[in-house]
């Protein structure tokens, strides 16, 4: 099963210790994990920041929001415990504990107003099951898709000539081709037999990577990607990178594994991401840092 959204760790959670004893984050993450039987893959499934796995991160939250709710409290460094009002939450019997069932106390209520979060139409909450990294990170990815397909639609529309100086301004943002000088007079330079261009792999020259570059609508198929492999065999080289604006069949991706020579396929898609990464053709608008307490610097003596 996936791992399970944040609200419905939440009853689960405040049952796991309602023994009244106290508890470690890890231990409690270890009985969710095993009651909702997710996989070793389902636990270790990260978030798209690479930081944290998503099941940590949902429990973590709600370990939070319960202690906010006043339901836990803590019990001392990485400590915590169920709190009287959590033990007569659970003697009630209810049937789910989430967001808004946790309103119902004024001090998570007051936690929310601080935390700038939306509490006044409780059946309109946007991605009600997202936790706030999630909801941070997916606004992010939102983002980039769009400014992916920003970058497409004005690198289709520039003459093909700008095409190659990109591949150069990024494949020196990669780190390849030593100067962005050398990098020039090496990409362009050949316009035999298939291949547009020759690079250095690194700074030093020690090797050589052969480039094809296709300012392409249409899906580039295998018959394309095995003739620049061709190519490469007759320069008896043994790398090459084949750029397109557009996207390769499920055959061409097949083939570039099958055969004895590397050959990296980067679509419209992948160029896009790379040039936001590397701070190609894009400008930083803002800059925001995510920070979490420093147990290390509360840690009694």
């Amino acid at each position: 099963m996936p791992v399970p959204d944040y609200q419905s760790l939440m009853l689960p959670f405040l049952k796991t210790i309602r023994d009244t004893r106290e508890h470690t984050f890890g231990d409690i993450a270890d009985t969710l994990a095993k009651e909702f039987r997710l996989t070793e893959a389902e636990k270790k499934e990260i978030l798209p920041s690479g930081i944290q796995t998503r099941f940590d991160n949902r429990v973590g939250w709600v370990r939070t929001y319960l202690k906010k709710a006043g339901l836990l409290e803590n019990a001392g460094r990485g400590k915590f415990r169920i709190t009287e009002r959590g033990l007569q939450i659970l003697n009630s019997n209810p049937t789910t504990i989430n967001v808004k069932f946790l309103r119902q106390f004024p001090e998570f209520l007051e936690f929310q107003k601080s935390s700038r979060q939306e509490n006044k139409n409780d059946e309109k909450d946007e991605e009600p099951n997202q936790t706030p990294e999630e909801s941070l990170e997916s606004s992010y990815q939102n983002l980039r898709r769009t400014l992916s397909q920003e970058l497409l639609d004005r690198i289709k529309n520039l003459p093909p000539k700008f095409f190659e100086k990109l591949v150069v301004d990024l494949l020196v943002a990669m780190g390849y081709g030593g100067s962005k000088k050398d990098a020039g007079q090496a990409v362009g330079q050949s316009g035999d037999g298939g291949i547009d261009g020759i690079i250095k792999e690194d700074k030093l020259g020690l090797d050589a990577v052969y480039i094809q570059a296709k300012r392409w609508e249409n899906t580039v198929g295998r018959p394309v990607v095995q003739a620049f492999a061709g190519s490469l065999e007759g320069q008896r080289a043994r790398k090459g990178v084949l750029i397109t604006t557009s996207q390769f069949s499920q055959d061409a991706k097949e083939y570039v594994n099958r055969i004895e020579k590397k050959i990296v396929l980067i679509d419209g898609e992948q160029l896009a991401q790379l040039m936001i990464d590397h701070s190609v053709g894009v400008a930083e608008l803002a800059t925001y840092i995510v920070k979490k307490i420093d147990l290390d610097y509360f840690d009694e003596e």
